[in-house]
């Protein structure tokens, strides 16, 4: 579906007339999962980009405003949701929200003052994060896309990666690493999970950072799923850091690790005859995974 400004702004004015005269403007960095507009200087306007992401909007809707007063860093805050009446648009078919504004920058180890203090920093967040009370949180499932749910979910895709990689990295070690992650099994109580802890959804101002963005993959369940990061965009010292800070336990590290490849195998195995730059971020992780 082509989601322009054009669309967007035609969808605001017929059913947030107040809001008709803003200009609308797409955001650099959109994201996958849903295309992200500009609406004058302190809103954004969000849409699912197919049908399968549609039930992160009410998700976001519902439970944003409750997570939010327990979190040391601004969330995304609805003010409101396309389609109101329940009647669906002939020109956009699904609901859609519109949220406050939230200033900065995604965040890019250029743009990051110092690494070690910003991996503890998203750590204090994901702690704050999962003790907040999950009783009647959204159980992890399709809406969250299984994060925090099992790996197993993932098992036979990993393995296709696996066999359709095989001589181009180290097969062996990998599966070492992911059948490591399937034996340790869960154990533990339901907490948040954001789900999609990633570069993109993290905003910098100012060399720290400022917010936690994009929501939609969020879900009560094990915490695993929020640990890829440590590996998809830290290293060394800043590894160390958000382990260090999470406190997490061994089990939880591997799955986290296995989290990590599951990605990375199957971007690498989808882009490496096309798309040399998603292949080489995915080849990145996968060395972090295996050193």
């Amino acid at each position: 579906m082509d989601i322009n400004a054009a669309l967007v702004s035609r969808l605001v004015a017929s059913q947030f007339p107040h809001w008709a005269h803003l200009p609308i403007e797409p955001v650099a960095y959109s994201g996958w999962d849903n295309r992200t507009f500009r609406l004058g200087e302190e809103m954004s306007v969000r849409l699912p980009s197919a049908e399968g992401y549609v039930p992160q909007v009410a998700k976001e809707q519902r439970w944003l405003p409750h997570l939010a007063p327990h979190l040391p860093l601004p969330i995304p805050a609805p003010l409101a949701q396309g389609v109101p009446s329940g009647v669906p648009s002939a020109e956009y078919p699904w609901p859609w929200s519109v949220y406050r504004w939230l200033a900065g920058e995604h965040s890019t180890s250029e743009r990051i003052a110092d690494l070690s203090q910003f991996a503890t920093a998203l750590a204090e967040f994901l702690v704050a994060l999962q003790r907040i009370d999950p009783a009647g949180g959204p159980a992890a499932g399709a809406h969250s896309f299984y994060r925090g749910g099992s790996l197993t979910i993932y098992d036979a895709e990993t393995r296709q990666a696996l066999t359709a990689l095989a001589g181009k990295l180290d097969t062996c070690a990998a599966a070492a690493v992911w059948e490591a992650a399937l034996a340790a099994e869960w154990q533990g109580p339901p907490v948040w999970v954001h789900g999609d802890i990633a570069a993109g959804n993290l905003l910098v101002r100012d060399g720290r950072l400022c917010a936690v963005i994009d929501f939609g993959s969020s879900a009560v369940g094990d915490p695993a799923c929020d640990m890829a990061i440590a590996w998809t965009f830290f290293s060394g010292a800043g590894r160390e850091a958000f382990r260090s800070t999470l406190g997490v336990d061994d089990a939880t590290w591997a799955r986290g690790r296995g989290w990590a490849l599951w990605k990375a195998l199957i971007l690498l195995a989808a882009h490496a005859n096309t798309t040399p730059l998603e292949a080489s971020k995915a080849q990145r992780t996968i060395d972090e995974l295996l050193a």
